[in-house]
């Protein structure tokens, strides 16, 4: 893109980078050409997992939890770090977790506050009649 032209803020932006990383690649391109850019050394720790078992992960999380063993319905972070382990005897903090995640395209989702089982016609028969016979009177008790 550098070449082609854009400013080092539009390479920036395109790319999804700090634009003062897009500026050191300008300079180094300015002065070294493509192939000193190319001869930078990548900058972080190294990733401990790669773009295929990072797609696998994602495929394994869209099935149920209970195929992986798990108890309930319900994916968390740290059933997420289980998973890791293993599939790839990779421990990540519930932080990475959470990042990775977001880099293969899943948010955060609210489990339903019911319960699946729930019998909605007897829950109402219950608040209509049981309830109110539960409920304290006034002046039931003498004080």
């Amino acid at each position: 893109m550098l070449l082609a032209g854009k400013t080092p803020a539009q390479a920036a932006h395109a790319v999804g980078v700090a634009r003062q990383t897009a500026y050191t690649w300008k300079a180094v391109l300015d002065e070294g050409g493509i192939d000193a850019l190319r001869a930078m050394p990548t900058r972080g720790r190294p990733a401990r997992l790669d773009q295929d078992q990072l797609q696998d992960l994602g495929r394994a999380l869209l099935r149920r939890p209970t195929e992986h063993g798990f108890g309930t319905e319900l994916w968390t972070l740290k059933r997420v770090g289980v998973l890791t382990w293993r599939l790839y005897g990779v421990k990540f903090g519930q932080t990475q977790i959470w990042r990775i995640l977001g880099g293969l395209g899943f948010s955060v989702q609210k489990p339903e506050r019911r319960a699946i089982e729930r019998d909605e016609d007897a829950v109402q028969t219950w608040k209509r009649k049981t309830w109110p016979a539960l409920k304290k009177k006034p002046g039931a008790k003498g004080g």
